[in-house]
């Protein structure tokens, strides 16, 4: 009498029961299944390229040879991959996924799109035949059945397509057969949004017949925020209070309206003269009003304006204004001096280079400075400006 062998489905090596099962479940998908395009994602730009984000620097190494790949990390102080490249080629896989509706998610307060995120099955082994290794965070897969064929605009010459990007990959727990072998990848993704990541694969939006150019809405934000910025513009054109509305007296010291141009004592003493008098010009175009310069003479008086003052032709009371300063200041001559009056401060609320004072001049300066030796731009953001320089 001989001992019978002690049954096991699993075995240590995966065996031929494995590979029955596995062609299979791969049949299913082959049946089953729907076409996916695959943008196989190989890694970010080198730093070091021209035609990129800058130049190389310690937190964004320029990588080397096969050190640039798609497990390279291109920021390592934001840990991030801003400038993605993928391939050219795109790979045809099989996938199966649950179709869901747009519905929204009111359990809780306000409103949630709860069906943003797809769960997409794949086969193991053929995703790695196909693409060369398995799918990761980062890959793009458009589903070329959700193609929207008829767009409310009829100018669009492209079909708008459906694209997802990975987010996490794991082994879907209907995937194990009896041997107690994976056969089956669960890819969770997210809809892909217009951004700086996917350009590579949907292209720009401010180019003209590229695929964002059509499905973004950036061009379409960019023309909401521009008229905005319109309106706020008429509505308030210039910084500060306007107070031209508004007749300014010439005040002395003792509060009192100051006047000019009295008859002399002669024409008083004349019994047929009578006594005129002349407002005086406002030796003040304001009192206490924030930011209400606009280097306009006051009640409208007459102004001249240069980048010297005259020498002759001037009285005491004219205003005059200096444009060689920065911002422009107004001046009015009290017959031995120009005494200032204003500075021009009330500009443009829109932030462009005409903004003429020193701020918005520092604010809208790029062009280069030399500070210790070293050659930088004046303009730069804060992250260029606190990154590591090496010594030498």
């Amino acid at each position: 009498m001989c001992d019978m062998p002690r049954l096991s489905i699993f075995k240590p090596e995966k065996g031929n029961d494995y590979k029955f099962f596995d062609r299979n479940i791969k049949e299913m998908f082959t049946v089953g299944g729907t076409d996916l395009h695959f943008h196989k994602y190989l890694g970010p730009y080198d730093q070091g390229s021209t035609n990129k984000d800058g130049d190389a620097s310690p937190t964004q190494p320029q990588y080397s040879g096969d050190s640039l790949n798609e497990r390279t990390i291109q920021d390592l102080l934001f840990l991030e991959n801003r400038d993605r490249k993928y391939s050219s080629d795109v790979y045809v896989v099989r996938g199966i996924y649950n179709v869901q509706d747009a519905d929204f998610n009111l359990s809780q307060f306000g409103m949630f799109l709860q069906n943003d995120t797809l769960f997409l099955t794949v086969h193991l082994n053929d995703i790695v035949e196909r693409i060369g290794r398995k799918p990761m965070s980062g890959d793009v897969i458009e589903f070329p059945h959700m193609k929207e064929d008829y767009s409310l605009d009829e100018s669009i010459p492209i079909a708008l397509k459906r694209y997802y990007v990975v987010e996490d990959v794991n082994r879907a727990a209907e995937g194990f057969s009896q041997t107690w072998w994976p056969h089956l990848l669960r890819l969770k993704m997210k809809t892909l949004v217009d951004s700086q990541e996917f350009r590579d694969v949907i292209g720009d939006a401010t180019t003209e017949g590229s695929v964002a150019n059509y499905m973004s809405t950036y061009n379409r934000e960019k023309t909401i925020n521009d008229q905005v910025v319109l309106q706020a513009e008429q509505d308030a054109p210039k910084a500060g209070f306007n107070y031209k509305q508004y007749y300014v007296a010439p005040i002395d010291e003792r509060g009192n309206i100051r006047t000019d141009n009295v008859n002399t004592e002669d024409d008083r003493a004349s019994s047929d003269q009578t006594v005129n008098a002349v407002i005086d010009s406002p030796a003040s175009s304001h009192y206490g009003f924030y930011l209400d310069g606009d280097g306009v003479a006051p009640n409208g008086y007459p102004a001249g304006f240069g980048i010297s003052f005259p020498t002759s032709g001037i009285d005491k009371g004219d205003y005059f204004l200096r444009t060689d300063y920065l911002p422009n200041r107004l001046f009015r001559y009290d017959g031995n001096r120009w005494v200032k009056i204003e500075d021009s401060v009330r500009i443009n609320m829109t932030n462009n280079d005409s903004r003429a004072n020193y701020k918005t001049g520092f604010v809208n300066n790029n062009t280069e400075a030399t500070i210790n030796g070293l050659t930088t731009k004046q303009r730069q953001s804060l992250t260029e400006a606190l990154k590591p320089k090496a010594d030498n």
